[in-house]
C-alpha cells in the first residue's frame, strides 16, 4: 500500500485495490457468461435459424421461379403450336369447303345441261312429231282438195 501512496492515491480513493476489483472482475466475467448462456445463445440460434429459414427459402424460391420460367416457356411453345395447328386446320376447312363448292357447282352445272339438253331433245321430237302430223294433215287435206276438185269436174 505504501506504493500507491507514492502515486498520490490515498487509502479508500480512485485506485484502491483492495478485494472489490477481484470481485467486480468476476461479477463482470460472471454476468458475461449469464447473458452468453440465457441471452445471446438462445437468440443466437434463432438468429441463425431464421437465416438458415431465409436462405433455404430464398433458394427454394429461386428454383421454383426457375421452375415457372420454364413452364410459361412450355406453355408459351404449346400455344404456339396450337395456334399453328388451328391455322392449319381452318385452312384445310376453307381448302375442303371451296373442293365441296365447286364439285357441287360442276354438278349443279352438269345436271342443268343435262336437263336443257333433254328438254331441247324432248322438244325436237315434238316438233318432228308435230311436222309430221301436219305433213300428214296436208297430204289429206291435199288428198282432200284432188278428190273434190276431180268431183266437180
Amino acid at each position: 500500500m505504501t506504493s500507491l501512496l507514492l502515486f498520490g492515491a490515498t487509502e479508500g480513493g480512485l485506485f484502491d485495490f483492495d478485494a472489490t476489483l477481484p470481485l467486480m472482475a468476476l461479477q463482470v466475467v460472471l454476468l458475461t457468461f449469464i447473458l452468453n448462456s440465457l441471452f445471446f445463445r438462445p437468440v443466437g440460434r434463432v438468429v441463425e435459424e431464421r437465416e438458415s429459414y431465409v436462405t433455404l427459402t430464398r433458394s427454394e424460391a429461386k428454383r421454383k421461379l426457375e421452375e415457372v420460367k420454364s413452364l410459361e416457356d412450355d406453355l408459351k411453345h404449346q400455344l404456339k403450336s396450337a395456334r399453328q395447328a388451328a391455322q392449319k386446320l381452318i385452312s384445310d376447312a376453307e381448302q375442303d369447303s371451296d373442293k365441296l363448292y365447286r364439285e357441287a357447282l360442276t354438278l349443279a352445272t352438269n345436271e342443268a345441261n343435262a336437263l336443257r339438253e333433254k328438254a331441247r331433245k324432248d322438244i325436237d321430237s315434238q316438233r318432228d312429231n308435230a311436222f309430221d302430223q301436219l305433213r300428214a294433215d296436208a297430204e289429206k287435206l291435199g288428198d282432200l282438195i284432188v278428190d273434190r276438185l276431180l268431183a266437180a269436174k
